[in-house]
């Protein structure tokens, strides 16, 4: 078990939780957006634990266009994991980078993905993040199964059949004991042009006594990935969050990434305080995202576009994160 454990370490996208008895939390975040882009679902399968060591398995699911979500709760032996690849099973539902069955009394789903597009992922740095995946007693740790990907395939709700034939998803996944005390996250990838995919978010980080705000940020862009992060010597300038807005600066040695959302209406999603599943968060995935991605050198704009279907949550103490 500790050296499946060792291995999962680099290894994101799999199942991290072998040796965890309480206070603990996985769950693995599935966007799928269908091509005429009138449908769109955020499918979130997950395991909790308790501080007593109280499990349950889950599959969250939330209907993006009509605000609206479901939690189904499963028995923890429902919940299966592979130790050599992403592969999870709850009961009849099956979760993989390349694939997403569902089978729930008003919801099911045959999805395939494919041209998944993963953060890189090298053994001194594994994942999104990066050197701090080696970290012990970390809060939350977070990782990037696939930025962006084509899905076909079909999902059924309430027995009104959705195809979803060249649809575009991804894929990202939360381990630990809690979410963040405040923190912003935002995704899209329906831009202008296809091929282009964004992924921001900011948190207030605990660690051994002491805090400092975090930051990761992502733009696949030409078949490239410009990272912001923590770790690369990247900057977070800016950080303004109300009730109407969110904007965010970064620049890293090369670029400068501005980012301007208008707030929509919201869902409330089940999240995790020190394990189980007690805490609310709110998502919108109808945000537009305003994105200009600025050369520092020469001050050209190499990306000034609007990304449509964006998830978007903005949760807890929001001002221990401003940074005007």
């Amino acid at each position: 078990m500790i050296r499946t454990k060792i291995r999962a370490v680099f290894h994101p996208e799999r199942f991290q939780g072998w040796t965890r008895k309480r206070n603990y939390f996985e769950g693995w975040y599935f966007k799928v957006v269908n091509n005429d882009e009138t449908k769109a679902f955020a499918i979130i399968p997950g395991i909790a634990i308790s501080k007593t060591g109280e499990k349950h398995a889950f599959i969250q699911v939330l209907d993006g266009k009509k605000l609206t979500a479901r939690y189904h709760k499963f028995e923890p032996h429902a919940f299966k994991p592979n130790s050599d690849q992403f592969e999870i099973a709850i009961e009849d539902n099956h979760f993989s980078q390349q694939e997403l069955q569902l089978n729930l009394p008003s919801l099911k789903a045959n999805l395939q993905f494919s041209g998944n597009i993963p953060w890189p992922n090298q053994w001194y740095s594994p994942g999104i993040m990066g050197p701090y995946t080696f970290l012990p007693f970390m809060e939350c740790y977070h990782g990037i199964v696939s930025l962006d990907h084509t899905v076909t395939g079909y999902l059924e709700v309430d027995g009104e059949i959705h195809d979803f034939g060249n649809g575009r998803g991804y894929i990202e996944k939360d381990w630990g004991q809690s979410f963040p005390s405040a923190y912003v996250w935002l995704q899209t990838n329906h831009f202008s042009q296809p091929g282009i995919s964004v992924k921001v978010s900011v948190a207030k980080i605990p660690y051994l006594g002491y805090s400092f705000v975090g930051f990761i940020a992502g733009i696949w862009l030409n078949n490239q990935l410009i990272q912001f992060t923590t770790y690369n010597q990247s900057s977070l300038l800016k950080s303004v969050i109300d009730t109407e807005k969110v904007k965010l600066v970064m620049q890293n040695k090369n670029y400068i990434l501005e980012i301007f959302v208008r707030r929509e209406k919201a869902t409330v999603l089940a999240s995790p305080i020190l394990g189980l599943m007690d805490g609310r968060i709110e998502e919108s995935m109808k945000a537009f995202v305003e994105v200009n991605l600025t050369d520092r050198k020469s001050g050209k704009s190499i990306l000034n576009d609007i990304g449509r279907n964006a998830g978007l949550e903005v949760a807890g103490k929001i001002q221990e994160i401003i940074i005007s």
